[in-house]
């Protein structure tokens, strides 16, 4: 499980590595949350969600997207994620702590994920996906 931040002109560029679908998913998350709010522990909050797509470019998506959702609507900062991928249908169990300004406002703020370039690959060791992060 890995992800990187690689250059980009306007927006966050992410290569996300992993040895399935599930840590593709969950390292996409870290990843997001990673440059938005960096380091984070479990205090006490866990969220629940199941979701279903056409695809799995558009299940990674509409996930990434939730967790941007909920992140704003809740205040909350997410740093483990539990990702259970089968077929087009995704559940997860996402485990965090409240946004506390004091550490989490030194990242950089993602607006949405972009459909652009996106393609989950599979390599001979694993998965490889480039997330777009709109900022």
């Amino acid at each position: 499980m890995s992800f990187e931040e690689l250059e980009h002109t306007a927006d966050v560029l992410m290569r996300v590595r992993g040895a399935t679908i599930n840590e593709i998913f969950a390292d996409a998350g870290r990843a997001m949350f990673h440059v938005m709010y960096g380091p984070c522990e479990e205090r006490g909050i866990e969220r629940r969600l199941s979701l279903e797509a056409d695809n799995l470019e558009s299940l990674l998506i509409d996930y990434l997207s939730e967790l941007l959702f909920i992140t704003e609507v809740e205040n909350t900062v997410f740093c483990t994620f539990d990702i259970d991928v089968r077929g087009n249908r995704l559940s997860a169990v996402l485990r965090g702590e409240p946004f506390d300004h004091a550490r989490h406002s030194g990242g950089t703020i993602v607006k949405g994920v972009s459909y652009f370039g996106l393609e989950i690959v599979k390599e001979e060791e694993g998965y490889v996906v480039e997330i777009i992060f709109d900022i």
